[in-house]
């Protein structure tokens, strides 16, 4: 080497090559050379012949064995962007596009990170250079292929899952309790012990006859959901019983030895542990009181739908209703007690006529209370100016981006020749006419959204007066009315059933709302 070529390699820029590796399955990973060592001798053979450019290959590997390349939820693909992002690496190295990814949106989503970050992408076996638009055509059609074949492969998964289970052959998924999963044939074996519970779940839901009873009674007994070891290690399920669980257990027809795929019951390969009559049973009570075991949801007339949440359980308050005799009696029901059972919360259910009246007269007192009144609509002020002043910002934002991208066309167009070669002049003419057009119409919207804001003002005095007249107006109005300004102008209600508190938040921009109309309302029965 002469001195001149010594100098010259002496200060040519290093470039750190990251060799990525991936393999779907993790069949013989264990192997003392397995496919993501060939992966990455192949990686490192490429980077060597690179060495005059001044490539050198980065210890840290980074290999994701027995993932897909569907998604990129990879633990050594983390790895690697959050290299990138640190600026460790300047090229990422694989044997093959698909190891990367086989999703064309993910693989687009990483080639704008590594653009971001100014690295580039070597497939050792797929020659071509993302520099040139020729290279990213052959790229994403490497990448479509990649992906019709994943789902390709997805399709016949399905196809065989489906077949396997219209022949009452167990075809995968969660194990279910009851049952163990014979890892040699794929097959379920009955588990005594956890089937004498299944069999006294059954009985204890007959017996009571609904499912939050059973749920309490099986957490006071300390008997959880299946638990089961993973191939790759560690644990899964074993959590208490919900009302969503409890209900997954009485109707799943395994337990009378079928299988079901989708609509369909087949018979299955597998021993029954349920009496098919005693499932039948339950099958009809559970029909005959709704999977809400027991409750029938609430009508129009529950105004708190959507806002009333119980505190202590940080959870939403549904409505429900009860019949004795020819009474009907209404409740909003705390949701997270209603799965894990009465004892786990301090509220459970409080009746609705006595909170929806706490509500109405705090909603009614808008009208008369000119403290409150003023501080809702000082808020509501508050938001609008707020909204504004973001709304300005962003446009100013987008007329600078304009008024550069303007002269940039201009310029370009005068660089434009006759002939050939205004190839990269007129690639970034339609790259520019491209975010010129998206940020046009952005601009649009924006002015729209600030002609709605400027619509919704209204003087404080106005809506002082418009609001007076709300108390008289909400006795005229039928329940749905009613149950409409409600979501108007509240926006929760917090119920603490163990301290008998109730808090309300308004919503300052529906009081602005209510305020407007009522005073169109009444400049209309002027005229």
């Amino acid at each position: 080497m002469t001195k001149r070529a010594k100098a010259a390699a002496d200060t040519r820029p290093v470039v750190r090559c990251a060799i990525y590796t991936r393999k779907s399955s993790e069949e013989g990973l264990e192997q003392e050379f397995n496919s993501l060592d060939a992966q990455r001798e192949a990686g490192e053979a490429y980077v060597r012949s690179q060495a005059g450019e001044g490539w050198t290959c980065l210890a840290e590997r980074y290999d994701d064995g027995g993932f897909t390349g569907g998604n990129t939820d990879r633990p050594g693909l983390r790895r690697l962007l959050h290299d990138i992002a640190a600026g460790r690496v300047h090229c990422v190295v694989v044997y093959k596009v698909d190891r990367l990814s086989r999703s064309l949106l993910d693989f687009a989503e990483m080639m704008r990170t590594f653009e971001q970050h100014q690295v580039g992408f070597v497939s050792v076996t797929q020659q071509f250079n993302t520099a040139s638009s020729m290279g990213r055509l052959v790229l994403n059609v490497l990448l479509s292929f990649a992906q019709f074949e994943r789902e390709i492969v997805s399709e016949r998964t399905r196809d065989k899952i489906a077949a396997t289970r219209r022949k009452g052959k167990w075809a995968g998924g969660w194990p279910v309790l009851g049952y163990d999963v014979d890892p040699a044939g794929f097959k379920l074996r009955v588990n005594d012990a956890e089937a004498d519970r299944v069999r006294a779940v059954y009985g204890l839901y007959l017996d009571r006859g609904s499912l939050l009873p059973v749920v309490e009674e099986l957490a006071s007994r300390g008997w959880a959901n299946k638990r089961w070891e993973l191939r790759k290690g560690g644990f899964k399920g074993g959590g208490p019983f919900t009302r969503t669980s409890l209900y997954g257990l009485l109707t799943n027809p395994v337990y009378v030895g079928k299988v079901r795929y989708k609509d369909e019951v087949h018979a299955g390969e597998h021993a029954a542990i349920v009496d098919p009559a005693v499932w039948q049973r339950v099958q009809a009570h559970l029909a005959g009181n709704g999977r809400g075991g027991g409750f029938s949801r609430g009508g129009p007339a529950a105004l708190l739908k959507g806002v009333l949440r119980c505190t202590a359980c940080d959870a939403a308050m549904s409505p429900t209703s009860t019949t004795k005799g020819a009474k009907s009696y209404r409740y909003y029901t705390c949701t997270a007690a209603a799965k894990k059972g009465w004892k786990t919360c301090p509220a459970k259910s409080v009746p609705a006529h006595s909170i929806e009246q706490v509500l109405l007269r705090q909603v009614r007192a808008i009208g008369t209370d000119a403290r409150l009144r003023g501080e809702v609509l000082a808020q509501a002020r508050a938001q609008d100016e707020a909204r504004t002043g973001e709304l300005g910002k962003e446009q100013k934002a987008l007329e600078r981006d304009l008024t550069g991208w303007h002269g940039e066309l201009r310029h370009l167009s005068g660089l434009l020749r006759p002939g050939n070669g205004n190839e990269p002049v007129i690639r970034r003419l339609a790259e520019l006419q491209e975010r010129i057009a998206a940020v046009e119409g952005r601009g649009r919207a924006i002015r729209d959204q600030l002609a709605v804001v400027g619509r919704n003002l209204i003087a404080d005095d106005d809506a002082a007066t418009a609001l007076s007249v709300f108390d008289p107006v909400w006795e005229a109005l039928n329940p749905r009315e009613q149950s409409r300004v409600v979501n108007l102008l509240v926006e929760t209600v917090g119920y603490d059933g163990g301290r008998g508190k109730v808090t309300i938040r308004f919503r300052s921009a529906g009081v602005r709302t209510l305020a407007r109309e009522l005073a169109d309302k009444r400049e209309g029965m002027r005229a």
